[in-house]
């Protein structure tokens, strides 16, 4: 038996590996917005402890995210500490709160395992999963090139970056820090076709 150890050593390379590719790809931002972006960074911890089964693919929709956007960081919470996006393996169709969660709220993804037995990519799912926690809606029907398209893209969608415009509306979400941060919507997206 795998030691779960081993899968985020694997989680983390993958993830690193997507980071320095996405980067690689991804727009410049001028120097005073990076600065300022990373000195208002909002950080939001996630427990993935209940999420066997998924731990690279979590890492690597992580590692998306934060390779993507200034504002928010997302960060696996310490073992035995509260984490405001607790994320769990599940046997139905994905599904999230939608935020954006707020430091010390509480947002809640679920990653269905009957989207990858109908052929979704799993880093796919929860890259789009954690989209809704930081306040992105399900954009379907819409292309592969969209992350929030979900299942709507097809089996063949492999994407897990969030495109300039969902990546505009997670910066805008977090912009300001927390100061700027409404409380979230609150509402349960199931992602099933």
């Amino acid at each position: 038996m795998l030691d779960s150890r081993w899968f985020k050593a694997a989680g983390v390379a993958a993830a690193i590996t997507l980071a320095a590719a996405t980067a690689s790809h991804a727009a410049p931002v001028p120097a005073s917005a990076a600065t300022e972006s990373t000195a208002a960074a909002v950080t939001l911890r996630y427990d993935d402890s209940r999420a066997g089964g998924w731990e690279a693919a979590i890492a690597a929709g992580v590692a998306s995210w934060n390779a993507n956007v200034g504002n928010v960081k997302l960060v696996e919470a310490a073992p035995g500490t509260r984490a405001e996006i607790q994320i769990v393996a599940t046997s139905g169709w994905p599904q999230a709160t939608l935020g954006p969660v707020r430091p010390g709220g509480q947002a809640r993804v679920e990653l269905g395992s009957q989207a990858v037995a109908q052929g979704h990519d799993k880093t796919r799912i929860a890259a789009h999963e954690l989209g809704h926690s930081l306040g992105l809606p399900d954009t379907k029907p819409g292309p592969c090139s969209q992350l929030m398209s979900g299942s709507s893209a097809g089996t063949s969608c492999t994407n897990a970056v969030p495109n300039a415009t969902e990546r505009s509306r997670v910066e805008a979400a977090y912009g300001r820090g927390l100061a700027s941060l409404a409380p979230a919507d609150g509402r349960l997206l199931v992602d099933a076709p």
